[in-house]
């Protein structure tokens, strides 16, 4: 597959494009009305906010989103958000209708349509409501402050006399003076941008935010009337397969396309080695592309899935301090006991149930398309540079997207539909086959982490040397009391990665990497609280104790201790104690959060079975307690196929994972029973909710599992064989 440099990626989605929807103060405003509708209609902007790796941050006055109040009285957000499971299509809803002091049922929203939505560089990060929500809550107290203002004139009264009630506006020295929204805005056409601070209400203020709501969407989920990519269906649409190699890097030396020709009504495009076969029937595809035969010259192996850990200490020539303070060569010497460990990580697969998907076709010279992907408009850039065509040609339309995981900020399928739709002039289907979902998916790295610490003659921690190496910085920082600590990433310059240029920016690592749930705090936090719970035995202390021993300095987590402690019942014991609990913290997208497990291990087989867990969060403000917990329930049980089953095999840049018949992903056998709590923090911004219980999940079974049989592991996954050959060792 033909890739784009990350630099060339990055300019591309940086220029400066025609803004079409972006800004309606670039445009003509009755061709905006048109687009949108008449009433009072606000944009704001997100301000600078962290991003995925490659897509930079617009100019901080650029319009993030528009809020309508219309002639109608519905509330109408357009953003380029999108959902996929995690739910913001009924929080955001939820935070709207309370700072409007609407019905929840009056709130529409519109997710990632580039025609109709501001430009949004994606979502990612759990950033949706923590961060776009609480600008949004502004712009909507903005508006109710204008429609008080509108309403104060046209009721003939100060607006401190005035109340808001489902949309309606009144009068307290006079109820029965009354003006609704939709009569306020009726053929009226009000634009106006907020950029001044708006006070929101307080949480005793609130109708929706802080009940459980179930999300808007489940009905026609569960019922299957939800609409993916993969479910649009075009007049003349054709069925695209692409000709891959048998592992990245490899160059097409030779192709017969003859037999797949044979088959009827098959047609063959072709740009270069870019060869795609298409059909009407989504079976006689798949027949026609067994039927082509190609010869490919394939790199040369350089690294297995046994070498990798020692390969990225050695390729890694940078790094830098995230965090340091004291000396650790006197924190060393205070020690009586000094622990030195390495772990390994190995590459993770997104292994979305929904295959990477898109369907596109061209009306007139625009492009339409139906994509499964987390970043509509910079994968819209993406591909009006591939089709050397404006942006404001492709159209991205709203669609479900059935789960990303950070998978899906990067969208290849979009551009190769894009280009064979041009190849072909027909409306086409790409749907990714899951070989080729693993084989072209951007991977959780794999890490190594160094972690040399001690404890003194009174059992606290005295010293900490922290490396990590190519995992990323996310989670690598403690939070611990320890007066001597240092923690370093070690990586590779970004001038080294013209060596290979056919690893895009991800060299050394032989396959495409990138955000994958939690990004690198999952294998920050398995590590450091392993460690962690390796000390507190060794110094003879409860694994809960000894952690509240050290975090005087972070009350916040020491509070989520104590309420995760006494929900799962934790009684002190020094481990290994046998009874099979385990504990990890972490930090993650502005949450403070505790995992405990408690696990039953084989120790015939070395199977782990979870058999219960607790999450304890502090996210703040929860706005919708129900979404809250599936969340944190969702993220834990994908966080169990990191801890025991999931790795990507592979020899050099060929991977043998195929298909989950060798890369197993959690069953429904493997679920615990779960039960989520959280700190009352509801006067507290919200924080996010989508990514933090799958990075403790990993240590606190871990720990379980030492605390079950005295055996550590240091390589994840925890599979029956290590499990078993870590017991046998002892």
């Amino acid at each position: 597959m033909k890739r784009q440099d990350g630099m060339k990626r990055q300019e591309a989605i940086t220029r400066k494009v025609s803004r079409d929807m972006n800004d309606p103060w670039e445009m003509d405003r009755r061709e905006f009305m048109r687009k949108i509708g008449g009433g009072l209609i606000l944009s704001f902007s997100l301000g600078s906010i962290p991003l995925a790796a490659g897509i930079p941050q617009r100019e901080e006055d650029e319009v993030n989103a528009y809020l309508r109040i219309g002639e109608d009285g519905r509330v109408t957000l357009f953003t380029g958000k999108i959902e996929m499971g995690q739910g913001p299509i009924t929080s955001l809803p939820m935070m709207l209708a309370d700072e409007l002091d609407v019905r929840l049922e009056d709130v529409d929203i519109i997710m990632g349509d580039t025609d109709l939505c501001p430009w949004d560089n994606g979502t990612f990060g759990s950033l949706s409501t923590r961060q776009y929500g609480q600008t949004m809550r502004g712009a909507a107290a903005k508006a109710r402050a204008i429609l008080l203002e509108m309403a104060a004139e046209e009721l003939k009264a100060d607006v401190d006399d005035l109340r808001v009630k489902e949309g309606v506006v009144f009068r307290v020295s006079r109820p029965r003076k009354k003006v609704s929204y939709a009569d306020l805005t009726n053929g009226k056409k009000i634009m106006r941008k907020i950029d001044e601070a708006v006070e929101m209400k307080k949480p005793d203020e609130f109708t929706y935010m802080g009940t459980s709501r179930k999300h808007v969407d489940a009905y026609e989920k569960v019922t299957g009337r939800a609409k993916y990519s993969g479910d649009i269906r075009v007049p003349g649409m054709m069925y695209a397969r692409i000709v891959r190699p048998p592992s990245l890097g490899a160059k097409l030396t030779r192709i017969d396309t003859s037999g797949a020709e044979a088959i009827e009504g098959t047609e063959i495009v072709r740009d270069g080695d870019f060869v795609a076969v298409l059909n009407a029937s989504q079976d006689l595809v798949d027949v026609a592309l067994a039927k082509v035969d190609a010869e490919y010259e394939e790199e040369k192996p350089e690294v297995d899935d046994e070498s990798i850990y020692q390969y990225v200490i050695e390729k890694a020539d940078n790094s830098r301090e995230l965090e340091s303070k004291g000396n650790l060569e006197q924190g060393e010497k205070r020690s009586v006991q000094v622990f030195e460990s390495e772990y390994h990580d190995p590459y993770l697969a997104h292994a979305p149930i929904e295959n990477h998907t898109a369907t596109a076709w061209f009306e007139d010279d625009r492009l339409i398309m139906y994509a499964s992907c987390q970043t509509p408009f910079p994968t819209r850039e993406d591909i009006a540079e591939a089709l050397g065509m404006p942006s404001e040609k492709v159209y991205l339309k709203q669609v479900f997207t059935g789960g990303g995981f950070g998978g899906k900020i990067y969208n290849p399928q979009a551009v190769e539909v894009a280009r064979i739709v041009k190849l072909s002039g027909k409306p086409v289907q790409l749907v990714y086959s899951r070989e080729e979902e693993f084989m072209h998916d951007r991977l959780r790295p794999a890490a190594t982490v160094k972690l040399r610490s001690g404890i003194d003659e009174n059992g606290r921690m005295s010293f900490w040397n922290y490396d990590v190496y190519m995992g990323g910085t996310r989670g690598a920082t403690h939070f611990y009391d320890i007066p001597d600590h240092r923690t370093k990433h070690h990586f590779v310059k970004r001038e080294t990665q013209d060596i290979h240029p056919s690893y895009n920016y991800n060299w050394p690592h032989p396959f495409y990497t990138g955000a994958w749930r939690g990004p690198s705090n999952n294998t920050n936090t398995w590590a450091r609280e392993s460690q962690v719970e390796m000390m507190a035995a060794a110094a003879g202390k409860d694994a809960l104790e000894f952690r509240l021993e050290h975090l005087e300095g972070d009350p916040k987590m020491a509070e989520v201790l104590r309420l995760g402690g006494k929900t799962f019942g934790w009684t002190p014991a020094v481990g290994p104690s046998g009874r099979g609990y385990g504990i990890a913290c972490g930090i993650d997208a502005g949450t403070w959060l505790a995992v405990f497990a408690e696990v039953k291990v084989d120790k015939k087989t070395g199977h782990v079975q979870v058999v219960r867990c607790v999450v304890s969060q502090d996210m703040g403000l929860v706005v919708n307690p129900q979404g809250a917990i599936i969340q944190a329930e969702g993220g834990l049980i994908m966080g169990l196929g990191y801890t025991l089953s999931e790795e990507i095999k592979f020899q050099g840049r060929k991977m043998l994972d195929k298909n989950f018949d060798t890369y197993s992903i959690p069953k429904i056998s493997w679920t615990p029973e779960i039960e989520v709590v959280f700190v009352d923090k509801q006067h507290e911004p919200p924080q996010g909710g989508g990514e933090p219980s799958v990075v403790g999940i990993g240590g606190a079974v871990a720990n379980a599992v030492f605390d079950a049989t005295s055996a550590r592991l240091f390589r994840l996954p925890m599979t029956p064989e290590r499990v078993l050959e870590a017991i046998r060792s002892l």
